[in-house]
């Protein structure tokens, strides 16, 4: 029997994959989380064999989760789900440790089989995905661009990123500049529309 934990913020596609999962011969839902702290003090608690997890969690995220699990619990093996799966998703997911990625719009069965695949030693990466990942444009932002982009989502005042990131506003205003230019957009509402499309945030 493969023991799974299931952690997603959306109680309805929670529940639903647990009903779905609990229709397998082989598979156990051993506990549920609704946020990314919780999934892994109930990973730490049942000690799953597999745990899937959702890509965008509040508290910790998918990949927050992945890379705590693989210190604490290095015999679980976990598969994100995304409702939005990007290149460069996968392949902070993959660096995380996850050893599955699959999107929430995959055939019913899917799951249930990543699960088995996983546990029993290998890697599943949507098939799709994995090919947008090869042709995928790389990032041109900086770590510290994509840090101040992140920051700048909600027209945030440039001394609050200033702050937030220990830099002076001069500094702050420079990033945003470089990240405008480089993305080729006309404003940072836009540059940050395009990095999040992207999958870079």
């Amino acid at each position: 029997m493969i023991r799974v934990l299931l952690a997603d913020d959306e109680e309805l596609i929670r529940t639903a994959l647990a009903a779905l999962l609990g229709l397998e011969p082989d598979l156990e839902v051993v506990a549920q989380a609704s946020d990314g702290r919780a999934a892994v003090e109930e990973a730490r608690a049942h000690r799953p064999d597999v745990a899937v997890v959702d890509l965008q969690m509040p508290v910790l995220d998918g990949l927050e989760v992945t890379a705590e699990l693989a210190s604490v619990l290095p015999d679980c093996k976990v598969v994100i789900l995304t409702g939005r799966g990007r290149p460069p998703h996968l392949q902070r997911a993959l660096e995380a440790g996850a050893k599955g990625f699959v999107p929430k719009g995959s055939p019913g069965g899917t799951l249930a089989d990543v699960i088995r695949r996983v546990q029993a030693g290998s890697r599943y990466v949507d098939p799709a995905l994995a090919a947008d990942a090869l042709t995928a444009p790389p990032c041109p932002l900086t770590q510290r661009e994509l840090e101040v982009l992140r920051l700048a989502e909600f027209d945030t005042p440039v001394s609050a990123i200033a702050r937030r990131t220990s830099l002076s506003q001069g500094t702050v205003r420079n990033h945003l500049s470089a990240i405008v230019s480089k993305l080729g957009v006309a404003s940072r509402a836009e540059a940050f529309r395009m990095a999040n499309e992207n999958g870079w945030l």
